[in-house]
């Protein structure tokens, strides 16, 4: 007959749980989006990510929604400074049209996370604060300038929101689409295929700044 044995079972290790704080905790859903996509961010992957209970991390965000507008606001760190510079208000806008595109491309989908988000933070206030200034400094009316910041802004997203969508799939969607021009049903598409199909998204990001501060140059402003 054997014995009791003398082997005592494994004890969890004693210490105070990590620490955490939010900006830590946005740090690392940041790089969790980086590495995994925003499908796989979850309170409880991030949690995994962190060491922590997930319970922990509801007290620092309420829900997804809001780690996610924590997020969208680090990403605009950044944008507002320096000041815009340019020889008039439409290089400036433009150059701070720039800046958030490239904001929201440094992370994997970046403008999925920022779309639909209403941050009151110091990053996304000032941005929006100096897009305002530039355009009130231009002679435009405050609300004209709250609608025409929007109006870019708005843009920005949408563009990026393609921009980011279309990376998995686009090889596929481009070789789909020549297949259907090739049936000479549409033209006036087909003679402009290699534009239709280009990914030059930069080149088209250009093109829509360009026309809508070309746009907003067509309403009136005080001298």
């Amino acid at each position: 007959m054997t014995g009791p044995s003398n082997t005592a079972p494994a004890r969890k290790p004693r210490g105070r749980p990590p620490r955490i704080d939010q900006e830590r905790a946005v740090a690392t859903a940041l790089a969790v989006l980086d590495a995994e996509g925003l499908d796989a961010l979850t309170m409880r992957r991030l949690a995994a990510a962190l060491d922590v209970q997930v319970g922990t991390l509801y007290g620092y965000f309420a829900d997804k929604p809001a780690l996610l507008t924590a997020m969208a606001e680090r990403m605009l760190h950044g944008c507002a400074e320096p000041w815009p510079t340019g020889p008039d208000w439409q290089a400036q806008v433009t150059e701070l049209a720039r800046r958030m595109r490239l904001a929201l491309l440094r992370h994997r989908d970046g403008a999925r996370v920022y779309a639909g988000t209403r941050t009151t933070g110091p990053n996304t206030l000032g941005f929006a604060d100096t897009f305002v200034g530039v355009l009130t400094a231009a002679g435009f009316t405050a609300e004209d300038a709250v609608r025409a910041s929007f109006t870019v802004i708005r843009f920005v997203i949408g563009h990026t929101l393609e921009e980011q969508a279309g990376d998995d799939r686009l090889a596929a969607d481009v070789e789909s689409l020549h297949r259907a021009l090739a049936t000479e049903d549409y033209p006036r598409l087909t003679a402009a295929a290699h534009m239709i199909t280009s990914a030059d998204f930069e080149g088209y990001f250009e093109f829509g700044v360009r026309a809508l501060v070309a746009g907003l140059g067509e309403l009136p402003r005080n001298p």
